[in-house]
């Protein structure tokens, strides 16, 4: 295999388009199932030069970057029943000037798709599957763990869409209101690459992990969304998505996982203190007229370190300290035991096509925040984007220990 995407790149950047996610497109298949088709361009690319200037807690001069991103996708129809779906990003970074760069090549998803019957779905390649009703942490989306190559937006909705597929087998039956799927991913590599253009099989499959998912619409205040995991390994983990409307304008979440499991600060240190542990996620999405939608979220994770383990941690050896932060990280896990974080979203704020967005985290152990802002004006083939990231929080706590307080970006996107 060549070590340069262009290849992909080439083939994929007239081709690409977004395809539904995985549980909404079996929800709507098994509803509309048989559908008319409807002429679609199946494919989309967007480039995306940013800008950025930093500042690191350490007090250092501000130091600036530049970021080019490709991404492209193809969802295409093949034979009668047959589909095709490829999607790649590659990010290019240029660090302190023009003198250092760096690319990272991310393979999202590569699949071939198949349906025998209007009732039945057969995929088998990389594929990014997203599991969780929640908006900042999902205890349920078992397969993010290791999938980040690259990030170039902490918004939430970027870090699931912007990462490595697993490559697997995936069946799914559907009927109207419900779906069951069942997922098998093999091991095919034993540690991640760090190859820009690897496939990194070691991030995206490193164990034999199954999932077996659940999900019927009663009403639209009862449609649970019922989970069961296990990876070699590991012991069996169950989870449950619930989402319920409260009124024309509200709407009530919860997404819980639970299971015999190690610690984070275990796993970081290499023990074995495995118990019964759960995390979960609860909050409500209120939609004003005016497109503006705020959503308030409680985040806990019993895995994660307490107040006295935390300030252990932070009292004890650095190297322990960033190793678990490293492993939090890469797992895509809560730091500390329970975080807060209020998200916004106002499309056509002021004027039309010019949206904002953002949230703030507040630790609830140690009283950290980070911030996260952006306005997007959004045209009929380009985007401009002003973004602004900020993190407080005392020396080694969750968001005041992280090197970079501060960070500007200005971005214009293209889209083919």
């Amino acid at each position: 295999m060549t070590r340069h995407p262009l290849w992909l790149l080439a083939a994929l950047a007239p081709l690409a388009v977004a395809a539904p996610q995985d549980d909404d497109a079996a929800l709507q298949l098994a509803d509309d199932a048989p559908t008319v088709a409807t002429a679609q361009r199946d494919w989309a690319a967007f480039a995306e030069l940013a800008l950025g200037d930093s500042q690191a807690r350490s007090g250092d001069d501000p130091s600036g970057d530049a970021r080019l991103s490709l991404d492209a996708r193809l969802d295409r129809a093949l034979a009668l029943g047959w589909r095709l779906v490829l999607a790649d990003r590659l990010d290019m970074r240029w660090l302190g000037g023009l003198d250092e760069q760096r690319s990272v090549n991310t393979l999202k998803e590569a699949y071939l798709g198949w349906q025998p019957a209007p009732e039945w779905l057969l995929d088998l390649g990389r594929i990014n599957t997203r599991y969780g009703a929640g908006t900042g942490f999902n205890p349920t989306d078992f397969f993010k763990v290791g999938a980040l190559r690259s990030v170039s937006s902490v918004e939430p909705s970027s870090l699931r869409e912007n990462r490595l597929g697993v490559v697997m087998g995936r069946g799914q039956w559907l009927w109207r209101g419900g779906s069951l799927t069942a997922i098998y991913a093999p091991k095919l590599d034993n540690a991640p690459s760090d190859d820009p253009f690897s496939l990194d099989l070691g991030a995206s499959n490193p164990r034999d992990r199954g999932l077996l998912v659940l999900g019927h619409a009663f009403s639209d205040a009862f449609n649970p969304q019922l989970l069961l995991y296990r990876e070699a390994g590991e012991d069996l983990q169950a989870g449950l998505n619930w989402s319920a409307l409260l009124g024309d304008a509200t709407v009530a979440y919860l997404e819980w996982a639970g299971g015999r499991a190690p610690s984070l600060a275990g796993r970081a240190a290499g023990e074995d203190d495995r118990a019964f542990r759960a995390a979960f996620v609860t909050g409500v999405t209120w939609t004003a007229p005016s497109k503006l939608s705020l959503t308030l979220e409680y985040q806990r994770d019993n895995a994660a370190a307490d107040a006295a383990q935390w300030k252990a941690l932070q009292n004890g050896r650095p190297d322990a300290y960033w190793r678990y932060r490293a492993l939090a990280g890469q797992r895509q896990a809560l730091t500390t035991r329970e975080s807060a974080m209020l998200y916004a979203r106002w499309q056509d704020a002021l004027v039309q096509r010019l949206d904002f967005s953002g949230f703030v985290r507040h630790d609830l152990v140690d009283a950290s925040n980070a911030t996260w802002l952006e306005a997007r004006w959004r045209g009929e083939q380009a985007d401009l984007a002003l973004q602004w990231q900020y993190s407080a929080g005392d020396a080694l706590s969750n968001h005041g220990g992280l090197p970079l307080r501060q960070r500007w970006q200005a971005l214009v996107a293209h889209y083919f």
